[in-house]
C-alpha cells in the first residue's frame, strides 16, 4: 500500500479510492473560461485539476480560481522554479515539476522550503520528453524510472517526503516497466498515464492497456487518461476505465455490435441512454440490444434493458419483458424507468 499525501481535501494513496484528474487547456489566466472549463469536468466525475503555470499571470490567477471551485487544483511547472513557488504562494493545492528541466538542486531546495511552509505536496512528473538520465542506462524505461528517482532523492536528501510520482511515456510497454520499476522500490502515491498517447481512439487503447494492467497489479492512486483534445473526454474514459476494472461505482451501458437482424438504430439509443444517465455513481447496468433474438438473453444480468422489434422496442428486466413503447415514445419511458432504478438504489 502507498503512503498517504493529502492533496488540498482529497486523500491520494494509503488505500483510498483512486482519484481521476484531469487538465485544463485553457490560458490559466483566463480565470472565467479555466473555472468553465473544470465546472465541465467537475460534472464528468473529475476529482483534481491540473493548470499550466506559464507566467506569473497565470499563477496569481490561482487564488480567484481556488475561490471558485471546489476541487483541489494542482499547477503544472516546467522550467521554472520560481513560478512554482509563486503558485504555493497564491493557493495551490500541489505543484508538478519535470526532473527533467527544473533545473539545479539550489532551485529544488527553495521550491521544497516554500512546500513545506505551506504544506503543499510536490509531484515528480518524469517523461520520455525530456529525459535526465538517458545515456547512463541500457534501456529507455529504466532511465525514465530512474530520472524520477533520483529527483525523489533529493527531495528526500531535503528532508521532503509529501511526493507523488509518475514515470509516463507514449509507449506502453515503457510505461508499464517504469512504474512497475518504481513501484518496487518507493511507497510514494503513483500517477498513472501514458503522456502523448494520441486522439480519441488511440489513446483510448494505449492507455487502456498501460492503465489497466497496472491497476490490476495494484500499482496506481491516481490517474490521467491524456487525450487530444477536449479534456471533458479524458474524464469520461477514466470514469469508465475504473468501472470495469471494478474499481469505480457507476453506470455501465451495454450494446450489441451491428447486424442485420437489429430493428433500433443501437448505437443512437445507447448514446441517448449515455448521456441521459450522466455521472450517477451508483452500480447500474443497462442493456441496449437491436433485436430480440439474443438480446433479452444477453441482457438478462442488466438492471434494465431495451431491445428492438418490428413497430417498436420493447423494455426487459431480468430477462423478462415488462413493456412495450413505440419507438417515439422510447426515449423518454426508458429515461424514467432508469430514473426510478437511480431512486431505489440511493
Amino acid at each position: 500500500m502507498s503512503k498517504l499525501v493529502m492533496i488540498g481535501n482529497v486523500p491520494l494513496g494509503g488505500g483510498n479510492p483512486i482519484v481521476i484528474q484531469s487538465m485544463t487547456t485553457t490560458k490559466t489566466s483566463k480565470v472565467d473560461e479555466t473555472v468553465a472549463q473544470i465546472e465541465a469536468l467537475i460534472h464528468e466525475g473529475c476529482e483534481m485539476v491540473r493548470v499550466a503555470i506559464l507566467d506569473e499571470e497565470d499563477a496569481r490567477a490561482i487564488g480567484e480560481i481556488k475561490r471558485r471551485v471546489r476541487i483541489p487544483v494542482i499547477a503544472d511547472i516546467q522550467y521554472d522554479h520560481r513560478l512554482a513557488i509563486l503558485s504555493i504562494k497564491n493557493g495551490i493545492d500541489k505543484v508538478r515539476i519535470n526532473p527533467g528541466n527544473i533545473g539545479s538542486k539550489e532551485k529544488i531546495k527553495e521550491l521544497v522550503r516554500a512546500a513545506k511552509d505551506y504544506g503543499v505536496p510536490i509531484r515528480v512528473g518524469a517523461n520520455t520528453g525530456s529525459l535526465k538520465y538517458r545515456d547512463r542506462y541500457p534501456e529507455r524505461w529504466i532511465a525514465l524510472a530512474e530520472s524520477a528517482l533520483e529527483e525523489v532523492r533529493i527531495l528526500e536528501e531535503l528532508e521532503f517526503t509529501d511526493i507523488v510520482i509518475s514515470a509516463k511515456s507514449s509507449d506502453v510497454m515503457e510505461t508499464i516497466k517504469a512504474n512497475e520499476y518504481i513501484h518496487e522500490r518507493v511507497d510514494y502515491p503513483i500517477h498513472l498515464g501514458v503522456t502523448e498517447a494520441g486522439i480519441y481512439e488511440t489513446s483510448i487503447v494505449k492507455s487502456s492497456i498501460a492503465i489497466g494492467h497496472l491497476i490490476l497489479k495494484g500499482i496506481g492512486d491516481t490517474l490521467r487518461v491524456s487525450i487530444a483534445g477536449d479534456p471533458v473526454k479524458e474524464v469520461r474514459v477514466a470514469r469508465k476505465m475504473l468501472i470495469a476494472l471494478g474499481k469505480r461505482k457507476g453506470v455501465e451501458v451495454i450494446a450489441c455490435p451491428g447486424c442485420s437482424r437489429a430493428e433500433i438504430d443501437v448505437e443512437k439509443l445507447a448514446t441517448f441512454v449515455e448521456n441521459a444517465i450522466g455521472n450517477l455513481k451508483i452500480d447500474l447496468k443497462v442493456a441496449v440490444m437491436g433485436c430480440v433474438v439474443n438480446g433479452i438473453g444477453e441482457g438478462k444480468d442488466a438492471d434494465i434493458g431495451v431491445a428492438g422489434v418490428r413497430d417498436g422496442a420493447v423494455i426487459f428486466k431480468g430477462g423478462r419483458i415488462i413493456e412495450r413503447v413505440r419507438l417515439e415514445d422510447l426515449n423518454k419511458r426508458l429515461k424514467e424507468l432508469i430514473m426510478e432504478l437511480k431512486e431505489a438504489k440511493t
